[in-house]
């Protein structure tokens, strides 16, 4: 990952803490819970989360190449195999199509 990537990274976990630090509304409750005679201690954790545009097509022609049908890109597939789940299409009994998720 490059440097600039990095810096907008840290920009954004620093605007998340500076809109969580000015919110009246969570001012507020912290207000209310402190008159209560508690104190608070407000700890957050934010993941982020990054895929290259790019590498997210190449996921879905590499889902369609599996025969994955649907919403699923290889990182959904590879997650639901790591959980020992896997997708299996059954003929329709009626006129509706279905997935079913099966556990392995």
């Amino acid at each position: 990952m490059n440097q600039k990537v990095k810096n907008l990274i840290q920009k954004l976990g620093e605007a998340i803490h500076e809109s969580v630090s000015e919110s009246e509304d969570i001012a507020g409750v912290v207000k209310n819970i402190r008159e209560q005679g508690f104190d608070v201690l407000l700890m957050l954790e934010a993941t982020i989360g990054l895929n290259e545009v790019e590498a997210e097509a190449d996921e879905a022609t590499d889902a369609a190449d599996e025969g994955i049908e649907g919403p699923f890109t290889s990182n959904d597939v590879t997650f639901l195999k790591s959980l020992r789940i896997s997708l299996t299409e059954d003929e329709p009994t009626d006129t509706t199509d279905s997935t079913d998720i099966t556990e392995a």
